[in-house]
């Protein structure tokens, strides 16, 4: 089979962030721009030569024919072999769990996350490196790099590849071993929860309800919360991966998984349910008349992650991106552990699971894991809450008020305003910037700022450093509000503001999140003028 090199030129806007490449799924479709990048990851790592690589996918629009191009490149490049799951499938946790149970060089995971997906909407790349996580900025940076001066990549003539048979087959002189992407990942979740009480939990008449929203996840809980684990048929809602994630927004929370949170949001509802995202590493919690915010979700499975077998030896400590309430903290100080603040990123977490500081993490925007792969998981989360409730026979309303009497609540919501002006959102950053060094000591809506100041982390491991991670307003009252630009969307920019406040007064547990909030939400747009960005409210809530 002839290796072809194809003449190309530099295409802008490839630079990949901390969750890789995403652009509008027709840019990825044009002339050479999937195949740059891909060359550009190639040439980045050292070259493919005798290398193998995880391939795989959430499903969603052009995925297939995407995972085709990459194939025929790794051939070319001299690879020696991939593994690809089925029908191109793959959640990211699985990917992760398939490169690091076979000491792969690394995966390419096609996905936009909990972006919509269709040919009008979004798609995304990104390369894990070989510990299952993603790429470190030196990675990323010379990937970048790589984009702006290249002039060829390599390929192969082949006809495409059948996906859906399981099996090894040969693209040239490159092994191509088709697997099923649930098998591996179950067998994991076997080894780390105890299945027999789940199975137990379920039996006992325990309803549960997994919304999959038309997404990766659900051939995965479907396999294992209703074939292994009892739950009757229908406990996972749609089910079944569409290119478009039917028509909707595979994005975990209370805006977009509507009728999961009407269902739940009832006296007669199941007693526990859940949510999943595009490529299967967020998680949404619920409980009857009861939402768990994921900043909760990450101090509650800290707080009893032993009663599940995976963790009985308990955790070598935490970790929470810097925006991610302060709720963990205190569980780690009682429990006698290290936690740490990292900036938003997976990536960031990956040194310190690698050198056994933290064993779990968790990120406020739906995303929580452990050691057990290099990526975010929300199955594993939902598996985890069961586990524990297993064990614990009380309902989600119950164990997270039992968790507020010891801890006291962190009221905490992130306030979205999506596709603004980058212009105008970046003036509002600077502004607020330029403001720091004057903040503390002032009184803004009737609370002192007691600290202001832009997060820089110092990697504990290796001494690296990452600068401009978000902007911190420190209240004297315990209060936090954190302003960010987003990277992750496709249309415009996104600005988030996230907003916190500790109660330990035990009768003051049950207030409304956002009344509780009302002081430090005035105070922030008070401090930044978010008046001036024309919205009277945020786009969504969470």
């Amino acid at each position: 089979m002839d290796i072809l090199t194809v003449p190309t030129t530099p295409i802008e806007g490839q630079k990949p962030g901390t969750s890789g490449l995403r652009k509008k799924t027709r840019v990825f479709m044009e002339p050479n721009y999937l195949e740059n990048f891909v060359q550009a990851v190639f040439d980045a790592i050292g070259g493919a030569e005798g290398k193998t690589f995880v391939v795989g996918g959430d499903g969603r629009y052009f995925n297939a024919e995407a995972i085709q191009t990459i194939l025929r490149m790794a051939a070319a490049n001299g690879a020696n072999a991939a593994i690809v799951g089925r029908a191109g499938l793959l959640s990211t946790p699985a990917a992760s769990n398939l490169i690091r149970k076979n000491a792969t060089d690394g995966g390419l995971i096609l996905s936009a996350s909990h972006n919509p997906g269709g040919i009008d909407e979004d798609f995304g790349l990104k390369f894990n490196i070989p510990n299952g996580g993603p790429a470190p900025e030196s990675i990323t940076d010379a990937i970048y790099t790589g984009t702006l001066s290249i002039a060829r990549y390599l390929t192969v003539e082949s006809a495409d590849l059948d996906l859906d048979r399981l099996g090894d087959t040969q693209l040239g002189d490159m092994q191509v071993t088709i697997v099923d992407p649930v098998a591996d990942y179950q067998a994991l979740m076997e080894d780390l929860f105890d299945f027999d009480a789940i199975r137990d939990l379920f039996a006992s008449g325990f309803q549960v309800r997994f919304d999959a929203m038309h997404a990766i996840t659900g051939p995965y809980a479907a396999a294992i919360l209703q074939d292994a684990l009892g739950a009757p048929d229908g406990s996972v809602m749609n089910a079944i991966p569409s290119v478009d994630f039917g028509g909707g927004h595979p994005d975990p929370n209370p805006t977009w998984a509507k009728g999961l949170m009407v269902e739940l949001m009832s006296d007669t509802g199941p007693d526990f349910g859940a949510a999943s995202d595009g490529d299967g590493d967020r998680n949404m919690i619920l409980g009857r008349n009861t939402y768990v915010s994921p900043s909760d979700s990450l101090a509650v499975l800290t707080a009893n992650a032993h009663l599940a077998p995976g963790y009985a030896t308990g955790l070598a400590g935490v970790a929470r991106s810097m925006p991610t309430s302060c709720a963990v903290d205190r569980v780690a100080k009682d429990l006698q552990f290290e936690c740490f603040e990292t900036p938003t990123g997976w990536k960031f977490f990956g040194n310190l699971l690698d050198a056994g500081r933290a064993t779990l993490c968790g990120e406020e925007s739906f995303g929580t894991g452990s050691d057990h792969v290099r990526e975010k998981d929300g199955l594993w989360a939902v598996l985890l809450w069961l586990n524990i409730l297993a064990v614990k026979r009380c309902g989600v309303s119950d164990l997270l008020q039992d968790h507020w009497q010891k801890y006291g609540r962190n009221y905490y919501s992130r306030h979205d305003f999506e596709a603004l002006n980058k212009s105008d959102a970046e003036a509002l950053m600077g502004r607020v910037e330029a403001a720091l060094g004057t903040l503390p000591g002032q009184t803004i809506a009737g609370l002192v700022v007691e600290k202001a100041d832009s997060f820089r982390y110092e990697d504990p491991i290796d001494g690296s450093v990452s600068r401009n991670q978000g902007l911190r307003i420190q209240f004297a009252n315990g209060a936090r509000a954190i302003f960010r630009l987003s990277g992750t969307g496709t249309d415009g920019a996104t600005l988030r503001l996230y907003l916190e406040t500790l109660e330990t007064d035990p009768g003051k547990l049950d207030q409304e999140v956002q009344i509780a909030l009302g002081p430090i939400i005035k105070a922030a747009h008070e401090l930044s003028g978010l008046h001036s960005l024309g919205r009277s409210a945020p786009d969504v809530i969470t």
